[in-house]
């Protein structure tokens, strides 16, 4: 069956709405989260293994590129947190409506964005 309907795959040129933007992010962050969650677990094993361990992560953890990674961490998880009370106050019926929906996204990036500067002040 062909269609004569246009077709465009280039991703660069679509203007996705703040309601899609805010719902990629959220399973991108959500994929972030787990890869991290490795990172995380680690860290804690090594920190609760020995002093000597502790030590050694404690000088791991000055170094900038791993205070990097656990922002990055953080960050995923400060948004994906944002964005999944988003979903739950949705599932109540609350800014359903596509104003409520832009309204409501618009919010949960910007209390993302306030956690993520604070996890990053707290961090460094």
């Amino acid at each position: 069956m062909k269609t004569n309907r246009p077709v465009n795959l280039d991703l660069s040129t679509i203007k996705f709405p703040v309601t899609a933007i805010v719902s990629i992010l959220h399973r991108v962050s959500g994929v972030v989260l787990l890869a991290g969650v490795i990172v995380l677990l680690y860290m804690l094993d090594m920190s609760l293994s020995s002093e000597d361990s502790f030590n050694q992560l404690s000088e791991i953890m000055a170094l900038p590129l791993i205070k990097l990674i656990v922002w990055i961490v953080l960050a995923a998880l400060a948004y994906h947190f944002v964005a999944g009370v988003r979903h739950l106050i949705m599932d109540m019926g609350i800014g359903e409506s596509l104003e409520g929906g832009k309204l409501g996204a618009k919010i949960s990036l910007f209390l993302s964005a306030v956690l993520i500067v604070l996890a990053g002040v707290w961090l460094w």
